[in-house]
């Protein structure tokens, strides 16, 4: 069985809700930049998920996409910390 996460940022408005927030400084301890990112990361590195589909309107969006493929990912007890993260925003 496989599991696709189709959409993940549910057309922008995830993200929306991300640009008040400011991204922990621990982010950069697996090599991420952005909101996009972090959002996405922690969708991609959850054992669940088979594949992400996260979509892209703009060319920035795609490339912001691609640079949550790479570096590290979140391991559990981090992908806790940024449900934490994201619940107390």
């Amino acid at each position: 069985m496989a599991v696709l996460a189709n959409i993940p940022f549910g057309f922008g408005s995830v993200l929306r809700q991300a640009q008040a927030r400011r991204l922990p400084d621990w982010a950069a301890d697996i090599d991420v930049t952005s909101w996009s990112q972090f959002l996405l990361k922690y969708v991609i590195a959850h054992p669940a998920v088979t594949c992400v589909i996260p979509g892209s309107t703009k060319v920035e969006h795609l490339e912001q996409n691609q640079l949550a493929g790479r570096g590290r990912l979140p391991d559990e007890a981090l992908r806790t910390k940024m449900e934490q993260v994201w619940d107390a925003g």
